[in-house]
């Protein structure tokens, strides 16, 4: 079973905390310093990895401008492949730079690679695992070269069908690829909350070997929240210093306080998920005291006959359950009863009901 995967030492999957990725892609703007900052606040906000992107315009697609070259719609309408693929790519030079401000700041680098060259580049590095973009899902010889490396696999599934996730996991069970893991993903920028459709998390874990989690395209932090609540455990967002300062992925990204508190709050709802215990928790043990319970609400001598006058279920709970109630009444008091007492069987004269 492939329910878990280990990532530079960390288990990932049922029963660990969800596991959260901060995504730079792009919004380096261009700047090293502002790439090594991200690392920074990433760290600082707790998340576990940061996810860059290895390609180069060159290696992702041609300078054209033809049909099919150019975005039509969306956040970057009008601009060409090539042109906006050459501003948000992560030059290779830095990487061995951000790999080891990771390792400074004690927080975990990988990379999604674009391209065989790509694999081959991150390996020098000792990339510890491969992250498959949803755009790359249906590759399968990039792929199959990321999964020869015995690193594990993260694959987006935004852009592939039910048959391809089925063909894809086929063949990854037949090459005794061991760790995978399935993100569900709506591959718009930015998502629509309602398209989420995070209901398919449950789905992609009852059918596939593999961990099952969400790369988030979403405003804010909501959608991932709700996603580990129904299982997800990893959680993907991509971040940015400021969306005031633009960048090409800044406008469905994440600042700083917003990531710390998307893992704060993903943390806290894998926490409260606990185990299936229906009626009374343990926790709530202190607070039975306060339940409802028979009382004498006056003065009731000897011999006297209890009465709804004199007799209540109030808090706190310490007499008899308000179940009695009926077999108490009509009844008379065994010995003086003081107003507030909690009213127990030997305080009843006759049999108990």
């Amino acid at each position: 079973m492939r329910h878990r995967i280990t990532i530079a030492g960390r288990v990932v999957g049922p029963g660990q905390p969800p596991y959260v990725i901060a995504e730079m892609s792009g919004n380096h703007n261009g700047d090293l310093d502002r790439a090594l900052a991200l690392v920074d606040m990433a760290a600082e906000m707790g998340a576990d990895a940061v996810k860059l992107q290895t390609y180069t315009a060159d290696t992702i697609t041609i300078d054209h401008d033809g049909p099919g070259f150019t975005v039509e719609g969306g956040l970057w309408d009008g601009r060409t492949l090539y042109d906006l693929y050459e501003e948000a790519h992560t030059p290779w030079e830095w990487h061995a730079d951000l790999f080891a401000r990771g390792r400074e700041r004690g927080i975990t680098m990988f990379s999604s690679p674009f391209d065989e060259t790509a694999i081959d580049f991150l390996e020098e590095l000792g990339c510890p695992a491969y992250k498959i973009a949803s755009f790359e899902a249906m590759d399968l010889p990039l792929i199959l070269k990321a999964a020869a490396t015995g690193k594990p696999l993260i694959i987006s599934t935004g852009m592939v069908t039910p048959e391809e996730i089925d063909e894809l996991m086929g063949l990854l069970g037949e090459t005794g690829t061991a760790q995978v893991a399935l993100l569900h993903c709506v591959s718009a920028y930015p998502a629509p909350i309602e398209a989420s459709n995070i209901r398919t998390i449950p789905e992609l874990a009852a059918r596939y070997d593999a961990v099952i989690g969400l790369s988030d395209h979403t405003p804010g932090t909501a959608v991932a929240v709700a996603a580990v609540s129904l299982g997800a455990a990893i959680v993907e967002k991509h971040v940015c210093l400021s969306r005031a300062d633009g960048g090409v992925d800044s406008a469905f990204s994440l600042e700083p306080a917003e990531l710390g508190a998307l893992v704060a709050d993903c943390g806290n709802a894998w926490a409260a998920l606990g185990e299936p215990r229906i009626g009374r928790q343990s926790a709530a043990e202190p607070s039975t005291v306060f339940r409802r319970s028979l009382y004498a609400v006056a003065d009731i001598p000897a011999g006297a006959v209890l009465t709804r006058k004199n007799v209540r279920s109030i808090r706190p709970g310490y007499g008899l359950a308000p179940k009695h109630l009926d077999g108490v009444l009509g009844r008379t008091a065994a010995r003086d009863i003081a107003r507030g007492t909690p009213l127990s069987w030997d305080l009843i004269s006759g049999p108990r009901d």
